[in-house]
């Protein structure tokens, strides 16, 4: 079978973001061209260097970045793993998994072609028309080679020659949890601590994105809605959870839902009337905006926000700088302290209130008068991107606002309360539904910003083989959104030096780090075409997370250039 070619969509660009594990990818920026981009808990402490090798002696983390993170300091020892039980059997995962996400994709109506918002900044805004043609496509070119199922499978002791030297690397640490299994027949090859809960940072936002896709499906969108307040022009706002909201056609996110499209509906409903007072209902969250086990520095460091019900572009403050910035490689931006009041203040300017026009309320209950404008009764609503395109952003982006609001929407669809909790709960709940060891799981939020979670290694390499087998088709859209090694994403600038170069274009995983954490969790193509799952978690590094970023990648990079039989 050959594997599917995505178009480019432009005359460069990066690789798509409905890739699969052996898809290839269009043509794109030069490596010199590509910014850099960089992670806390997936978003940046300590980003990737910028060009050339890493230099193990250049500080880390937001001093180095200019980025608010945390300092270095003690991490909570995990719960003691004895009694854990073994992890559920690995499955098989067919030489068909291109097929499969292309048939998820095509049932919901959606192509997702290029990573994150960055796409549909280029050439303007949405309503941008141009007289002349556009320029021809280019040829695509080979990014990740095809597996082959009939491949030689290594052998779990040539993993283990090869890996053993790895894993000690005294700048990992002490605590060095890793996992790595053949794709097809579901063998362990390697396992070291591999059943042990460790902190995986920005890793989290694999089991989000698995749980979430399971629970609501691919195709489901978040709904923001109007409904006439309980006094004569009062418009309430009810918050969904749609995290990507837009203002209007400048939002951060292309293909948003948009207030302005909202108020014309209201407005409509209204018969041309405009409200008097907007209130905001974010009911349907409940439990603090923050999680207890985030470091101090998330709210004010660019990378995190109190999780509210209704917000707009992710609780950023100034878009299009934002949007600058995200070009440019750095996720961060300064986030708004009361996000549900801001997008509230924003619907109202839309309608020429001023902001002490908006408080925060809830929704009337719509009675058995259907005439518009009677309390409770809807005056308008719009609907968010689909979850597959949601799922894409927060993982490519490792985007942590969107994990919050996708672990909320696994709460809600288990009739659990929308909280960090009820989410915790509801995802672990969804975890053994699909068969992963749930015992190896306990989270405190979905974006991998807390110290508190805790995954094995195990669990997670279940987790890629159960997206990748068939079985649960929906599962597969996880594989869009990962970044490719020297190519996309998180994976943008690393693969380049000498001693991980083997992995660049056939390394494609989602990582993690945070002060004293370092994660990595994905696919990987031998040198004899064989497909292989892997995660490496370390959370007691001791130095920077450059260094202990290079050796997890040689892990990576030493199973792709090895036969390992």
């Amino acid at each position: 079978m050959v594997p599917p070619v995505f178009p480019a969509t432009g005359p460069a660009g990066p690789a798509p973001t409905s890739g699969i594990p052996t898809s290839p990818a269009p043509a794109g920026p030069s490596r010199e061209q590509r910014p850099a981009v960089q992670e806390y808990a997936g978003a940046a402490l300590g980003g990737p260097p910028t060009a050339g090798p890493t230099d193990p002696t250049a500080p880390a983390g937001p001093d180095r970045l200019g980025a608010g993170g945390s300092p270095d300091g003690p991490i909570s020892a995990p719960p003691d793993a004895p009694g854990l039980t073994a992890p559920a059997p690995r499955r098989r995962l067919p030489v068909v998994l291109a097929v499969v996400l292309l048939l998820v994709l095509a049932g919901v109506g959606v192509a997702v072609v290029r990573p994150g918002p960055v796409a549909d900044w280029l050439g303007g805004g949405a309503e941008d028309t141009r007289a002349e043609p556009a320029a021809p496509e280019p040829s695509p070119s080979a990014v990740l080679a095809g597996a082959d199922p009939n491949a030689p499978e290594p052998t779990p002791d040539g993993v283990r020659a090869a890996l053993d030297p790895l894993v000690g690397a005294a700048v990992l640490g002490d605590r060095v949890n890793v996992s790595v299994a053949d794709a097809v027949t579901g063998q362990s090859l390697f396992g070291r601590g591999a059943d042990d809960g460790t902190v995986p940072a920005s890793v989290t936002k694999l089991v989000t994105g698995v749980t979430v896709l399971a629970a609501r499906g691919p195709g489901y969108r978040i709904p923001t809605r109007a409904v006439a307040g309980a006094n004569p022009g009062e418009v309430v706002i009810v918050g969904g959870g749609d995290p990507t909201l837009a203002v209007d056609k400048n939002g951060f996110y292309p293909g948003a839902a948009r207030l302005d499209d909202l108020a014309r509906q209201v407005e409509q409903a209204l018969g041309g009337a405009k409200p008097t007072k907007v209130i905001i209902d974010g009911s349907l969250y409940s439990g603090p905006g923050l999680e207890p086990g985030w470091d101090e520095d998330i709210p004010t460091g660019g990378y995190g926000s109190p999780i509210t019900a209704l917000m707009t572009d992710g609780a950023r403050r100034d878009v299009p700088q934002a949007k600058r910035d995200h070009e440019a490689g750095n996720h961060a931006a300064e986030r708004v302290s009361e996000p549900d009041l801001t997008a509230g203040r924003a619907f109202a300017r839309l309608f020429g209130l001023p902001n002490s026009a908006v408080s925060r309320g809830t929704a009337p209950v719509a009675g058995g008068d259907a005439t518009a404008g009677a309390p409770g009764s809807e005056l308008g609503k719009v609907e968010s991107m689909p979850l597959v395109r949601l799922v894409d952003i927060m993982i490519t982006d490792s985007d942590n606002i969107i994990a919050e609001a996708l672990a909320r929407q696994v709460a809600l669809a288990r009739d659990k309360p929308g909280s960090f909790v009820g989410a915790g709960a509801a995802m672990d709940e969804v975890a053994g539904e699909l068969g992963l060891p749930a015992d190896e799981l306990s989270l405190a939020d979905g974006s991998g910003l807390s110290r508190t979670n805790r995954i094995s290694p195990s669990l997670l390499t279940d987790l890629i083989t159960l997206a990748g087998n068939g079985s649960r088709p929906e599962l597969a859209a996880i594989f869009g959104g990962l970044p490719v090694a020297a190519w996309s994403g998180t994976l943008g600038d690393r693969y380049e030096t000498v001693g991980t170069e083997a992995g660049a274009g056939v390394v494609r995983a989602k990582t993690g780090t945070l002060s004293s954490v370092n994660a990595i969790a994905g696919l990987v193509t031998t040198k004899d075409g064989r497909l292989l799952t892997f995660a490496v978690l370390t959370d007691r590094v001791p130095g920077g997370s450059d260094p202990a970023r290079v050796a997890l990648d040689r892990i990576a990079a030493t199973l792709a250039s090895c036969g390992c039989r």
